[in-house]
């Protein structure tokens, strides 16, 4: 009898365990994951003003201009207060919609920030 129990049970947890894996393995978490990464590390960052990191985190005029974009957001306090969640965009599997609450001249945003993260062949990239 307890055999029967034994040999049962492996299937099941074999089972559970290949479900765990696939959940796992989602390449929509693995795309959320990098974009909320992205998005922290450009306001981790942003402080310091150094536009050889922060270029690299920007698309668009926005990495083309990074001086005048880092002035302007640090001339204000910008900083992350937390990321509340990602999402993949619905019209494009390589951009991800970050909601993230910051805070600016030192007041927390009530609203989240919507933030377009984008996948390039060089990673991902935060479009301002």
């Amino acid at each position: 009898m307890m055999r029967s129990l034994t040999v049962r049970a492996v299937p099941r947890a074999a089972l559970w365990l290949g479900l765990l894996a696939a959940l796992a393995c989602n390449p929509e978490s693995r795309k959320t994951e990098a974009a909320q990464d992205t998005v922290q590390r450009f306001f981790e960052a942003l402080p310091g003003g150094d536009c050889a990191v922060l270029g690299t985190l920007l698309i668009g005029k926005a990495a083309d201009t990074c001086r005048a974009t880092v002035d302007e957001m640090n001339a204000h306090s910008f900083s992350l207060v937390e990321v509340l969640d990602a999402k993949v965009d619905g019209r494009d599997p390589n951009a991800v919609v970050v909601r993230a609450r910051v805070a600016r001249d030192g007041q927390v945003h009530e609203q989240p920030l919507l933030l377009r993260v984008e996948h390039h062949s060089d990673g991902w990239k935060l479009r301002l």
